[in-house]
């Protein structure tokens, strides 16, 4: 039975231009500074507050903190968070590795927003788990979607439950999570980080290649097209 894929959290609506583009702009600035400032996720009366605005517009804005995160972390990450620079071209692990290259500084950038993203998650897991959730939970995976990307060349060359399980354990590679374990547990500085989150990640994509190539060689023998 395939695992049921989470629909990741969308962030509100950028406006274009105007006095609404520059009070969304102004409402985002305000709580990006104070997670970075403060090391918490500051509630939407809280962000209003500080911004000079009524709640009730900040609200339009950002109708939760999940809406308010979601657009946290958009900023932090930016443009790594479609699809990063090189993870287009070339084949699996060269993308894969661009991806890495191109995400981990804005890591290094953003800590206190993303770890902020992480504790928000964790906190409404067990609110909800409690049944005492009473906003629209936050949830996370638009790195699945860059990874795909990443992923598509070995398409061809790998069945599909091989594929799925290099893609969901690479997931677990690419992001926060990996980062503050070996940050935190392990002391390790940024440039060690990259080094073993590459290596890691090297050696999934090797263990995959090599389960691939050992399937087909029998379908090869039978005269079966590989990947049927």
């Amino acid at each position: 039975m395939q695992p049921i894929r989470i629909k990741p959290t969308e962030a509100p609506p950028l406006p274009s231009s105007g006095v609404r583009a520059s009070t969304f702009k102004l409402l985002l600035d305000t709580a990006m500074d104070l997670i970075q400032r403060d090391g918490h996720i500051p509630s939407i009366a809280e962000v209003a507050v500080r911004s000079n605005v009524s709640r009730a517009t900040a609200y339009r804005y950002f109708p939760s903190r999940s809406a308010l995160i979601t657009s946290v972390v958009d900023a932090s990450l930016g443009p790594v968070r479609s699809v990063p620079p090189g993870t287009d071209a070339g084949d699996a692990r060269e993308r894969v590795h661009a991806m890495f290259k191109a995400t981990f500084p804005r890591f290094l950038q953003f800590e206190p927003q993303l770890r902020a993203a992480l504790q928000l998650a964790l906190e409404q897991w067990a609110l909800q788990r409690a049944g005492l959730l009473e906003e629209e939970p936050y949830r996370r995976g638009h790195r699945v979607g860059i990874l795909s990307t990443a992923l598509a060349p070995l398409k061809p060359d790998l069945q599909p439950a091989v594929r799925d399980r290099l893609h969901r354990a690479l997931s677990v590679l690419y992001g926060i999570e990996a980062y503050t374990i070996l940050k935190d547990m392990w002391g390790m500085g940024e440039k060690e980080i990259e080094r073993t989150v590459l290596w890691m990640a090297d050696a999934l994509i090797d263990a995959s290649v090599r389960e691939g190539k050992a399937q087909a060689a029998p379908r090869r023998a039978n005269g079966r097209p590989n990947g049927r």
